[in-house]
């Protein structure tokens, strides 16, 4: 699962300097990043946080997007408020079967570039969170759905996106150990050289397949945890740069 990010404009802005237009970086700092709710230093999914996506439709310029996808057939505001709370994560084994990803993952693939995810231990009835990014300090580049959905009594277009998911790596095992769920989960973090692999569009079986076969944990050795401030309740910072700095708690140490 993944619900609480951390992301920096300078992380999200990782693939358009790939391709090295400063005037593309440029509008992307002034237009773009204007719209999102960057920097984030802890969100929550629930809380739809705005960020930007790379999408098939133009692989250097993103868009703006909501957390939480909110699937074309959706009728009204009533009823995509009711769904995108159950949308922000797509379980990477089902996507091309449930009736809500589907067709984003025939069509509307993107990647969402952040860095780093929080995820809460579960430890003699109490939660301690972490916070996990790679070693090299790189941002994580999150496999995604998306879709621009049209309110029809306003009129105007929202995009949306949900992060697809998938089995828990040996130490998202030892984090991510909540009693109710079954078996760890992690987010799909594409290796560099995959990334454009994410966006192919899909025309056939074997296209299908070729997404499918990109669905894998992210090697733990290249990731490093460590456990941080309370994420909920009265003893949360808020949304501020301390929030991922480490915190010990004795009680783990034992």
């Amino acid at each position: 699962m993944c619900y609480d990010i951390k992301a920096s404009l300078e992380a999200q802005l990782k693939r358009a300097r790939q391709y090295g237009d400063e005037i593309a970086i440029r509008e992307i700092e002034q237009k773009l990043a204007p719209l999102t709710d960057l920097p984030i230093f802890h969100a929550s999914g629930f809380q739809h946080p705005k960020l930007l996506i790379y999408t098939e439709e133009d692989r250097v310029i993103p868009e703006v997007a909501t957390w939480g996808l909110v699937p074309h057939w959706v009728k009204d505001s009533v009823q995509q408020k009711k769904i995108w709370n159950n949308t922000l994560n797509a379980r990477g084994e089902t996507i091309f079967e449930k009736p809500s990803f589907r067709t984003a993952a025939k069509y509307h693939r993107c990647l969402v570039y952040v860095d780093g995810f929080y995820e809460h231990h579960h430890s003699k009835g109490k939660t301690y969170p972490y916070f996990i990014h790679r070693k090299d300090q790189q941002p994580l580049v999150f496999a995604g759905l998306w879709n621009r959905w049209k309110d029809p009594e306003s009129g105007k277009y929202l995009n949306t996106f949900s992060i697809v998911t998938t089995e828990g790596n040996p130490m998202m095992a030892r984090i991510h150990n909540n009693p109710k769920l079954q078996g760890p989960r992690m987010p799909l973090i594409l290796p560099d050289d995959m990334e454009d692999k994410w966006l192919i569009p899909v025309e056939e079986e074997l296209d299908e397949k070729a997404i499918q076969d990109l669905i894998h944990s992210y090697p733990e050795e290249e990731l490093q945890a460590h456990t941080v401030h309370k994420l909920r309740g009265k003893a949360y910072i808020g949304n501020v740069p301390e929030i991922s700095e480490e915190i010990l708690y004795p009680e783990l140490q034992a």
